[in-house]
């Protein structure tokens, strides 16, 4: 082949990689969301495991606030979740006749390294799903934000 024909295959290729790389889910590699984020009031939290091809996994712990685990940590798995570039969407299961979603995003928070508090934070809308004693559920949505809690990076490093 002559050197036209080769820088011709070689755009081409450029182009196709382009293109391949444009369609894939966007998610920022450079930034890792995964970890313990505040949730609504002091002690409680959501850990946000981001996975392969945007899946996440997680739960809430909350304390309970009903009339029989008033006071009792409990934990809410994430049903569903998907992070798309910074956007993040979950759903967790219903425990104690209570269920959230969440829409939101990931943003920069005033940390200024992953082991300060707030390196990330997470905002957006929760949604709250109460069953009562007759069956009929109600929906109360706030706006949120809940801030990333320090990363210890040393026990994220191989060990000697």
């Amino acid at each position: 082949m002559g050197r036209l024909a080769w820088v011709f295959l070689f755009g081409c290729s450029l182009l196709l990689t382009a293109q391949t790389t444009s369609d894939q889910p966007t998610t920022n590699a450079a930034e890792n969301y995964s970890g313990m984020y505040t949730f609504l009031k002091e002690g409680e939290f959501v850990q946000i495991t981001v996975e392969e091809a945007g899946r996440v996994t997680g739960f809430v712990s909350r304390y309970g606030d009903g009339a029989g685990d008033r006071g009792a940590f409990l934990d809410q798995f994430f049903k569903q979740g998907k992070l798309d570039g910074t956007k993040l969407i979950f759903t967790t299961e219903t425990v104690h006749a209570v269920r959230y979603d969440f829409h939101g995003a990931f943003e920069r928070g005033s940390g200024k390294t992953p082991t300060d508090e707030a390196y990330h934070v997470l905002k957006g809308t929760l949604t709250e799903y109460r069953e009562d004693a007759d069956k009929k559920v109600s929906a109360k949505s706030l706006e949120v934000t809940f801030r990333s809690f320090p990363q210890d990076l040393d026990s994220a490093s191989p060990r000697d």
